[in-house]
C-alpha cells in the first residue's frame, strides 16, 4: 500500500474528487486531498480557472508543494485537470516519489525541469476533450511516452467530455471512470 496525493481540479475539491479518493482508500492505499482553493467551488472549468488565475498559478504550484512537506518522501502523485500542475511538478522535483498519475492534463516535463529517471507515469484522458485533446495535451504525452525517459501508459476513453471521473459532476462517465479506478489500483499496486 502508498500514500497518494490527490489534487483537485479546477472546480475545487469536489464530493466526487473526494469519492475517487475514497476509492483508492477502499483498497488500503492512504490518500491525501488538500484543498489548494480554501474551500471554494466552482461551477464551471472557466470560473475555477479564472480563480487560480487570480491567485496566481505559482500559489497553486507551493500550496501543492506545501501540502506535501510532511508526507512520506515515497509518495504517488495524482491530479486531475489543473491539479496536475502541482501533482506534476511534485513528481518532477520531490526525489522519493514513486509514481505520477495524470488525469485529463499533461504538461510538457520541461515546464518542471526534467523527468526524474525511475518515475513512472499514467496519463488518462478522452479522445474528444477539447481541453485535453484540444489544447495539446494529448498529443505531448504521447511525444513524451515515445521519448523512453520512464515508463509512460497514456489511456484514453472515447468521449469528448471534461471531468468524466468526478462522480460529483453531469460530465461523469461511470464506465470510464471506472476503468480508469482498475487501472490506477493496478499502477499503486505496481509501485508500492
Amino acid at each position: 500500500m502508498v500514500d497518494v496525493v490527490c489534487f483537485h481540479h479546477a472546480l475545487g475539491l469536489t464530493r466526487g474528487v473526494r469519492a475517487f479518493a475514497d476509492r483508492l482508500r477502499e483498497a488500503g492505499h492512504t490518500v491525501h486531498t488538500p484543498d489548494l482553493f480554501e474551500g471554494r467551488l466552482f461551477d464551471t472549468v472557466e470560473e475555477g480557472v479564472a480563480h487560480a488565475q487570480g491567485l496566481g498559478f505559482s500559489t497553486v504550484l507551493e500550496r501543492g508543494r506545501e501540502a506535501v512537506a510532511g508526507l512520506p518522501e515515497a509518495l504517488v502523485t495524482a491530479g486531475f485537470s489543473l491539479g496536475v500542475l502541482p501533482a506534476q511538478l511534485v513528481a518532477q522535483t520531490r526525489p522519493g516519489v514513486r509514481g505520477a498519475v495524470l488525469m485529463e492534463s499533461f504538461v510538457p516535463p520541461s515546464e518542471f525541469g526534467s523527468w526524474p529517471e525511475g518515475v513512472p507515469v499514467q496519463v488518462h484522458g478522452m479522445t474528444d476533450d477539447p481541453f485535453f485533446a484540444g489544447d495539446g495535451d494529448l498529443a505531448a504525452a504521447r511525444d513524451f511516452g515515445a521519448e523512453g525517459v520512464t515508463e509512460v501508459e497514456l489511456f484514453t476513453y472515447p468521449g469528448d467530455v471534461h471531468l468524466f471521473a468526478d462522480s460529483s459532476l453531469a460530465t461523469y462517465d461511470e464506465a470510464a471512470a471506472g476503468l480508469l479506478v482498475d487501472r490506477v489500483l493496478g499502477f499503486l499496486e505496481r509501485v508500492g
